[in-house]
């Protein structure tokens, strides 16, 4: 116990798990320093204590420290909407069981996958496949729950979310051959939403989002999704009718062979995750608030 306590402290992830230009990077740019760290997660701890009577550690508050700069205000607005999301929006993020058929399908079919290495500049890299499922079949809602899920479950591994928390994360959208039905599941206001969790509610950065082999009748589902985004995130989106130009900055030794790299194949990291989740069933229905 005396260790599991060492490991869950903030400080011991601090000193393990950053090094020294990490921690310079997050000075720099995130405001961060040791005296900050202290007293703002303090701070707040208390506010929590005394306004949201919730259950959460101190590693996922410093995630939403830094997302906002270790701005107290607005840490608290995006926690505040992290935590309104999730509960009006339960099917997003309710009945999270990885055993349920409709979730093991998405997970058999890889339409989310994290990687399982970070990239050169410390950021967890993770590809969407999102014209694989049929949408007579498969609900949006669970599709963005297991994507969720497999997320929340990358960020799981300290050593990964501790650098991927400074640095940020690198989204690659794989829209190969959609169908028209496809098209139709995603309206304005499936796109509103999803604009709205990436910049105002989620704990991470998008620092690069990547659409790949786009199809020409997607132009105005990008368009309506831009249009919901701020002008700093909007120059990070890009989106490319082909596949190579966005690999041209991620190493080979991360990505699976279908996309230029030399990590296995797609079906092997499917089995990865595939086996991770079904391990952490338990935590994922367990796991309330985080």
């Amino acid at each position: 116990m005396e260790n599991e306590h060492k490991y869950n402290s903030i400080e011991y992830h601090i000193q393990h798990e950053l090094t020294r230009s990490d921690k310079e990077y997050a000075a720099t740019h995130l405001n961060e320093t040791d005296e900050t760290r202290e007293t703002t997660i303090a701070e707040i701890r208390r506010w929590i204590d005394d306004e949201m009577h919730i259950q959460i550690d101190d590693f996922l508050i410093l995630r939403f420290l830094r997302v906002c700069k270790f701005n107290l205000e607005k840490t608290k607005t995006r926690m505040q909407n992290y935590y309104k999301l999730r509960s009006d929006l339960p099917e997003w993020f309710a009945n999270t069981d990885p055993f349920q058929p409709e979730l093991q399908e998405l997970i058999n079919m890889g339409i989310c996958l994290p990687l399982r290495k970070l990239d050169n500049q410390g950021r967890i890299v993770i590809i969407a496949r999102s014209s694989l499922h049929n949408p007579r079949i498969h609900k949006l809602s669970d599709i963005i729950k297991i994507s969720a899920m497999l997320f929340e479950l990358a960020m799981k591994n300290r050593a990964i979310a501790a650098s991927a928390s400074v640095y940020g994360c690198t989204m690659i959208n794989d829209v190969i051959n959609p169908t028209i039905h496809q098209f139709f599941q995603i309206g304005p206001s499936i796109l509103k939403k999803v604009a709205h969790v990436w910049q105002n509610c989620y704990p991470m950065r998008f620092q690069l989002i990547y659409v790949i082999n786009a199809p020409m009748f997607l132009d105005i589902s990008f368009k309506i999704f831009k249009s919901f985004m701020s002008e700093k995130i909007k120059k990070r989106i890009n989106i490319y009718s082909h596949m190579q130009s966005c690999f041209k900055d991620i190493p080979a030794n991360i990505l699976p062979v279908e996309y230029g790299g030399t990590d296995g194949t797609i079906q092997e990291l499917i089995e990865y995750w595939k086996k991770l989740i079904e391990e952490n069933r338990d935590w994922f229905i367990s796991n309330k608030n985080n």
